[in-house]
């Protein structure tokens, strides 16, 4: 961990915690660096699809109604 890392209390499921500490060992990394790589994992996600959002924009919207039907119209549901 770096000079420059914030501190930050968590709290956890016991079930998690338990996880967590096992898989720290078993890869001999830090609880926090194993929570860091998840979290930023994680937004990594929620920015490609805020990306996705974005080039979809423009899209017509359709109403779940009418998905719904045209679902029905081809056979899928």
């Amino acid at each position: 961990m770096t000079t420059l890392s914030k501190r930050s209390t968590i709290y956890l499921q016991p079930e998690l915690h338990k996880a967590l500490r096992i898989k720290s060992v078993e890869t001999s990394r830090s609880m926090s660096e194993l929570i860091n790589e998840a979290v930023a994992t994680t937004l990594a996600e929620d920015a490609d699809d805020l990306a996705i959002f974005e080039e979809r924009g423009n899209e017509p919207l359709i109403s779940y109604e009418d998905m719904v039907k045209e679902l029905k119209r081809d056979g899928k549901i």
